[in-house]
């Protein structure tokens, strides 16, 4: 319904032109898309649709200024200023009390609506699905399209149903549920399709679980992700500052209460997932799909049934320096990262304090918490969180990707082994030859003071 709604006109029997009612901008792409736009003679044709924000290149360390650690990074952050000023564009600038990880920000600023078409040249634009609004990743060319004529053209994806019942166990997360379904469903298991993540679990998730759920649909090969609105997701949205108000906010109510599938909707493809069955889990190799869970071994080629490729297999061991049946529960790790837009939100940071209250990281690792935005930084300083984690021996940050990945300039070390919350462990994702082990940010926390792989329901040898 959503995309039927939106076609400005069919191309062909595939493809469509959509309108597009939200664009997200972030400075390593949105400058160079609005100087592209200045050098064709064009303009933005809806800048009060048109959103920036600082969060990829910055730096993230305290007292941060527009120098930055990658060499170019100042002229990234200068252009689009300059752009963001030029054309009228809301920014969210470097200190400004609203800046942040732009998936983070646009769901706390009510720029992400339920029935709106939201695009980001980012991969996990998919995040803000989780709010009923069709949400994707685009290229730098297609933001310079969306800034001139906001529209789009796009193959229309085939549509796929995960119905995930029952409830996640103690210490289980939606970042566990992700990363099972992926291990299941495989790096392409959605490619072409548009996933709606349903049933009496995803129902059963506050705001931000279905957004981290929702990241991750990217590491599926999928178009996009959403979750049918509920009053979950209207209670979040109720008051922020770029949502409805007011009268507005009853229409808009009204009209969002009826974005859901029908009883009898048919998909293309369905999976099912009994939420009980999810465990803690944790990354073996160097994809999301290479994911186990925590008590489990690095599988034998064999057991993955062709799912991996031998070489691809091989060639993941001999990077992660990892052997078939052995077990990632106390393999020692020299980092710990927590941040990213898939778990950096104050539920997640709250979680992780739960974990680091009264414990010390181990020595020698380190440690370091990346907040998605300001907000949540403020909102963490303001609960004390910030101090449970320096007291650990935890890097209290500015917001950011940060770590995420290494075009920041920031990175681990070469061979070194993070446990990190991110969406990602490809080679070199955090820096050039580091390993890492895509997990929860409790098992981040519980890793870090362990100094080794840890299960966050198991503290200093006891349940937690």
């Amino acid at each position: 319904m959503l995309w039927e709604e939106h076609v400005v006109v069919s191309l062909d029997s595939d493809t469509d032109l959509l309108a597009i009612d939200r664009l997200m901008l972030h400075e390593r792409t949105g400058g160079v898309a609005l100087k592209s736009l200045d050098e064709a003679g064009r303009n933005v044709l809806a800048p009060g649709q048109v959103f920036a924000t600082m969060d990829h290149i910055v730096d993230t360390f305290p007292g941060r200024s527009d120098k930055t650690l990658m060499p170019t990074g100042t002229a990234f952050l200068t252009a689009m200023r300059e752009g963001a000023h030029r054309h009228g564009i809301t920014l969210f600038d470097l200190h400004d009390a609203r800046q942040g990880i732009v998936h983070v920000i646009s769901p706390e600023q009510g720029i992400v609506l339920p029935g709106v078409t939201l695009v980001c040249p980012d991969s996990h634009t998919c995040t803000q699905g989780a709010f009923g609004a069709l949400a994707w990743g685009i290229g730098s060319t297609e933001a310079e399209h969306a800034l001139a004529t906001m529209t789009l053209r796009a193959e229309r994806p085939l549509d796929m149903r995960i119905t995930i019942d029952g409830a996640l166990g103690r210490g289980v997360t939606a970042k566990d549920l992700a990363l099972q379904i992926i291990s299941r469903l495989g790096s392409g298991g959605a490619k072409g399709y548009i996933v709606e993540f349903a049933g009496s679990a995803v129902r059963g998730l506050d705001m931000e679980a279905r957004m981290t759920l929702c990241n991750m649909a990217t590491e599926l090969a999928a178009f996009g992700a959403i979750i049918a609105p509920d009053e979950v997701t209207f209670a979040y949205l109720e008051g922020r500052p770029f949502a409805p108000a007011g009268a507005q906010w009853d229409a808009a109510l009204a009209a969002w209460r009826r974005l859901s599938s029908d009883d009898d909707a048919a998909f293309a493809v369905e999976h099912r997932f009994d939420a009980a069955d999810v465990a803690p889990m944790i990354s073996w190799g160097t994809s999301p799909q290479h994911a186990i869970p925590l008590n489990a071994t690095v599988p034998t080629a064999l057991s993955l049934q062709g799912s991996v490729g031998q070489a691809d297999y091989d060639r993941a061991l001999a990077y992660m320096a990892l052997s078939p049946d052995m077990p990632l529960l106390g393999l020692p790790i020299d980092a710990a990262f927590i941040g990213s837009c898939t778990n950096s939100r104050i539920s997640d940071l709250r979680r992780a304090a739960t974990i680091l209250k009264g414990r010390r990281v181990a020595p020698g690792l380190r440690a370091i918490c990346v907040p998605g935005s300001t907000q949540v930084k403020a909102a963490a300083e303001a609960e004390g969180l910030d101090r449970i984690f320096r007291d650990a021996g935890f890097e209290w940050r500015e917001a950011g990707c940060s770590m995420c990945f290494f075009a920041g300039g920031e990175s681990f070390g070469a061979q070194q082994r993070v446990v990190s919350s991110t969406n990602r462990n490809f080679e070199s994702r955090q820096g050039p030859g580091t390993r890492t082990h895509l997990a929860s940010p409790e098992t981040v926390a519980a890793s870090a003071i362990a100094g080794r792989i840890a299960d966050p329901r198991v503290i200093d040898g006891t349940e937690a």
